[in-house]
């Protein structure tokens, strides 16, 4: 299905500037052109404290980060810091966030993994109620502001009010309908152009839930970059690293990106590298990964074939493409951003038919 809502794709990176070549990239990325850097969270290096860092040696390119885990921070404390960061980058910064899973947040935070769509939406709601300059007092399912029976006292910020641009990982239909009605984008990734109504169409009803369309959210989605010849052996390698996606990022009953896969027809596949993953024959469960799955969620090929690509995505209705380039080199990763930059202003300048 196409969506006739966006005719132009803007250019985000991943970045982690967390030392001078990640700095270095962030920096090009701005003299490129490139709209906005897109900075992780997992269990390694927290986004936050990289955002700042790239804030300080940039003047125009978003900051966004791609995610920040929920349960991990209070709303309030969350508030905080994007606050901090906006007021910092002078309205250049995003956040993005996401409940993560039950692996990381359960055994790398310690916290609960329970309602993470309700976590979502009360987070979203108090985070806007301090950032707008409300009274924080807040009776939620999950949050209570202050706490019954205690001694706390409902505060407003202390800082002016600043706007907070918020994005919501999302992938299961719960999810995709709350980011359609309460957040400002969507953060995509498992997604084929050819399916994209399994998101978008539950993102639309969200929207609609709220008085909003579709073209209220920004649609991002996430996709590696190769440029090269051999499409094929590209495609093979690129399929091969979903096997830790799909065997590992989960568990037999709660794997969110599997459960995506399988809403666009991979069902059978998704699980039967998941079997093998899990039965310990990894080599296996990556070979067993389709070819087509490398091919169709990255952009692979030369830049014919890539500009080809784009003009899929535009056409779809994404709205902004999270690119991670090729390279093992600082170089080689700004050579590489550089000729996806200029094929997507090859796409922006052709008259949309």
């Amino acid at each position: 299905m196409e969506y006739e809502r966006n005719m132009t794709l803007r250019l985000g990176t991943w970045a982690q500037p967390v030392d001078q070549p990640g700095l270095d990239y962030v920096i090009e990325a701005e003299r490129l052109g490139v709209d906005s850097i897109w900075v992780p969270e997992y269990w390694g290096y927290d986004a936050l404290t990289q955002i700042a860092a790239a804030a300080v040696v940039t003047d125009r390119i978003r900051l966004c980060t791609g995610i920040v885990q929920l349960g991990t921070r209070t709303p309030a404390m969350l508030a905080m810091s994007a606050m901090t960061l906006q007021h910092l980058s002078n309205g250049r910064f995003v956040l993005g966030l996401g409940a993560s899973g039950p692996q990381v947040i359960e055994g790398w935070h310690g916290v609960h993994f329970a309602r993470p769509v309700t976590r979502t939406r009360e987070t979203i709601e108090i985070l806007r109620m301090v950032t707008q300059g409300e009274r924080l007092e807040y009776d939620g399912v999950v949050h209570q502001l202050p706490l019954p029976g205690g001694e706390g006292k409902a505060l407003r910020s202390a800082v002016p009010p600043v706007d907070v641009p918020v994005f919501v990982a999302s992938l299961g239909p719960a999810n995709l309908y709350l980011t359609g009605a309460v957040a400002d984008g969507w953060i995509g990734n498992s997604f084929f152009t050819e399916t994209a109504d399994v998101f978008f169409d539950v993102i639309r009803d969200g929207a609609a839930s709220t008085g909003r369309t579709l073209d209220d959210i920004e649609l991002t989605v996430s996709v590696g970059v190769e440029l090269t010849d051999d499409v094929d052996e590209a495609a093979q390698r690129h399929a091969e690293g979903f096997a830790f996606t799909f065997g590992a990022m989960g568990s037999v009953s709660s794997n969110f990106y599997n459960n995506a896969f399988a809403r666009q027809g991979w069902g059978d596949d998704v699980a039967e590298v998941q079997r093998l993953w899990l039965a310990g024959d990894r080599e296996a469960a990556a070979k067993r990964v389709p070819a087509e799955i490398g091919r169709r969620t990255n952009l692979i090929g030369p830049p014919d074939e890539i500009r080809s690509r784009l003009r899929e995505y535009r056409d779809c209705g994404v709205t902004t493409l999270r690119i991670g380039p090729s390279g093992d080199t600082l170089d080689e990763r700004v050579a590489s951003l550089a000729q996806i930059a200029e094929l997507v202003a090859d796409v922006n300048n052709e008259t949309a038919v």
